[in-house]
């Protein structure tokens, strides 16, 4: 019996629905991950994008657990010489929980192309409501 590779034409893709609504950040980022990458699947092939779709609401309801709301650092550089940006987590889940959440699923997912195929299927918003109705997404109970 030969193993199965999964072709990207053959591939179909379901949408998903994660609340984040007092869960921590790191976890549902993890599920996410999980999701984007197509790791639930049967068919799961490391070499071929074979991922879903996966909507987070309730961004801006995610905890972090810890002290990390006051130790953590989101942090940027401009190239240039003293161009080193930081910004608390509890700035920055205040101000932006979408860039929050994202940045947390972009450090789970592979540092390839497939990697940043799977990061433009994830759509987060910060509030309840999400613009995705019209493709039918299924409620995903994390663990």
């Amino acid at each position: 019996m030969s193993t199965f590779m999964a072709k990207s034409e053959t591939i179909s893709r379901k949408w998903y629905v994660l609340d984040a609504a007092g869960k921590p950040l790191g976890r549902t980022a993890a599920t996410a991950a999980s999701l984007l990458n197509g790791k639930n699947k049967v068919e799961f092939t490391p070499h071929v994008d074979c991922g879903d779709f996966v909507i987070i609401i309730n961004a801006g309801k995610a905890v972090l657990t810890g002290r990390k709301m006051e130790q953590k650092f989101y942090r940027t550089h401009s190239g240039y010489p003293g161009g080193l940006k930081e910004t608390k987590y509890k700035t920055l889940m205040h101000t932006r929980p979408e860039l929050a959440m994202r940045l947390a699923i972009k450090g789970m997912l592979p540092k390839n192309s497939i990697g940043r195929w799977s990061l433009s299927r994830l759509k987060v918003y910060a509030g309840s409501e999400h613009k995705n109705a019209a493709q039918k997404p299924e409620v995903f109970e994390q663990v």
